[in-house]
């Protein structure tokens, strides 16, 4: 990932040095189960280990020549181990060791992205708090629909994150495999209890049953659940972008002192951060996509996902990491106009209390059918004339047969509207 979008603590878990010194973890755990188990003498782990070290410059240099990346680091770390060096490796194959080494990999980056997440939920629940009541209205296909709160919006992603952090929970679980069991997954080399010795140690789990390497839904569905997490970022940066319209202008993201919008309009303060935030969740969705595709290869193992997985784990992640981050921030920071709200919310001249019209008629007795045309009505000289929906009912004698008008009045009521906004929250622990 370029590095502009790449922050440092994410970058190290994907560095060559984090690679190579997982690997060596790896293959020197292998070391002890191998002499746990008297496969090999019980002196050599500890004379490995104090030995084993490499440089990332000779494994590349090694690697020009032979073309195979896990031979040259074994070249690498064997030429200062010396004769014990023969031991390394012993009984595996290369995928017993990149699929282990990538499952720690990627445990690492989940427990940043749990942390990011985290950080996300406290700034959402902040704001849903602070909004619980800020009233404004609700949209359905970009029209007024009825009234709401700012809060209860907050308090909508706050729930869908809490099901993003379980999500990436259930999938960073379901990636934590590790398997050391030859070249097609027969164990004919190393008893499978050399495996689980191995995985035990390192913080993961054998593999039930595995070919060459360990199977590929386990890592699409990671993958996906990272795109799912973009998407619901987009999702929320796609709000902020619209509530940030100069016609709606009921929120906008931060700007900073200093900052520009436009490099011909001064006066633009532009939602860019979201903007941002939109363009990259589809590069989220794009690598699932590739982890699906690396679900199917030929019989026991190809090589096909192994290179495109070098680009999209480290991509994903660091992307992801980077949008919460920018997400995060933009939350805590995010500046909310409660008057816009309010005189937004007018605009309508009340339209968004029909539904409320529209039951106290069928309690009258009313079909629903007839109630909405009652109903339908009297909004039409409120879009057409611009009279206020109140005044239009009054006016409407089909309608003040059966409504008086200390009942119409009643219709207009935004406490006893958002009433049960109180439960909601308490559903959400908030």
């Amino acid at each position: 990932m370029i590095e502009r979008y790449t922050r440092p603590e994410m970058a190290k878990v994907w560095s060559d040095e984090t690679k190579f010194k997982t690997w060596l973890e790896v293959e020197l755990a292998v070391l002890g189960a191998l002499a746990h188990f008297r496969y090999i003498p019980r002196n050599i782990p500890a004379i490995v280990k104090h030995r084993a070290r490499f440089r990332i410059a000779r494994v590349k240099k090694i690697e020009d020549k032979v073309q195979h990346d896990v031979i040259a680091f074994l070249t690498a770390v064997s030429e200062n181990v010396g004769p014990m060096a023969r031991y390394l490796h012993f009984g595996m194959t290369s995928s017993d060791m990149l699929d282990t080494a990538l499952a720690i990999q990627i445990q690492k980056a989940s427990d940043l992205l749990v942390g990011d997440l985290n950080n996300l939920l406290k700034a959402l629940a902040r704001q849903a708090k602070r909004h619980k009541f800020t009233l404004m209205v609700g949209r359905s296909h970009g029209v007024h629909a009825e009234p709401t709160t700012f809060g209860l919006k907050m308090a909508l992603f706050y729930a869908e994150f809490k099901r993003n952090l379980e999500r990436l929970e259930r999938a960073t679980e379901n990636v934590s495999y590790g398997k050391v069991s030859g070249a097609v997954g027969t164990f004919a080399h190393l008893d499978p209890k050399v495996e689980t010795y191995v995985c035990k140690k390192l913080g993961l789990k054998p593999a039930p049953i595995s070919t060459q390497i360990i199977q590929r839904d386990r890592h699409a569905e990671y993958l996906t659940t990272l795109a799912i997490i973009g998407s619901s970022l987009e999702k929320l940066a796609t709000e902020i972008r619209g509530l940030q319209r100069t016609e709606i202008l009921e929120a906008e993201e931060p700007f900073g002192k200093g900052q520009k919008g436009s490099s011909a309009m001064p006066h633009k303060k532009n939602p860019i951060i979201c903007e941002r935030i939109c363009g990259l969740a589809r590069i989220l969705r794009s690598n699932a996509m590739t982890g699906l595709e690396n679900v199917t290869l030929w019989h026991e193992r190809d090589i096909s996902h192994s290179s495109a997985e070098r680009v999209v784990f480290p991509d994903s992640t660091i992307l992801l990491d980077y949008v919460l981050d920018k997400m995060t921030k933009v939350i805590e920071d995010l500046a909310v106009y409660p008057k816009t709200m309010r005189l937004n919310l007018e605009k309508s001249k009340g339209m968004v209390f029909s539904q409320m019209c529209l039951l106290k008629l069928v309690k009258k007795g009313f079909t629903r059918e007839e109630a909405y045309k009652l109903v339908q009505d009297s909004s039409r000289k409120t879009w057409n004339e611009g009279v206020p929906f109140k005044d239009a009912l009054l006016a409407d004698h089909s309608v003040r047969k059966y409504l008086s008008e200390r009942e119409i009045n009643s219709i207009f009521d935004y406490k006893r509207h958002l009433r049960n906004v109180g439960k909601i929250f308490k559903r959400l622990g908030l």
